[in-house]
Order: structure tokens, then C-alpha cells, then sequence
């Protein structure tokens, strides 16, 4: 048996090679799980403050005014 390396560029790749192991062809050895960034720490501080404080009142303001309206 040979060991190989490889690199994953496309994630169809996952299931061919899951479906390879449950053929017994290959035996995947390592299986790493990247856990996923959260939005709210991948996107902190990419806009200004000036910036981000005004979308901050703005969304504030549509809160209040959908608030009000009675359906």
C-alpha cells in the first residue's frame, strides 16, 4: 500500500472520495474539519465606525418604524 497526499480544490471531491472508501479502494486517514468563522468575527471592523454607526441608526430607525405600523 502507498500513502499519497493530496489537496482538495472543489468539495464534489469529498463525495468521490467517500464513495471510493465505501468501495474499499481507498482509505481516507485524515479527515479535517475546518470549523466555520462566524460572520460577525470574519467582518469586524471592515467598515469605518463613521460608517458603521450610521447604518447602525438607520437599521435602528426602520426597527422603530415597522414597529408603528399597525397591519
Amino acid at each position: 500500500m502507498e500513502t499519497v497526499l493530496i489537496q482538495i480544490n472543489n468539495n464534489k471531491a469529498y463525495k468521490l472520495l467517500e464513495d471510493l472508501e465505501d468501495l474499499h479502494i481507498i482509505k481516507v486517514l485524515n479527515k479535517s474539519i475546518v470549523p466555520k468563522q462566524k460572520l460577525s468575527e470574519k467582518y469586524a471592523g471592515k467598515l469605518p465606525s463613521d460608517i458603521a454607526d450610521e447604518l447602525q441608526n438607520y437599521v435602528s430607525k426602520s426597527r422603530t418604524e415597522w414597529n408603528k405600523l399597525s397591519i
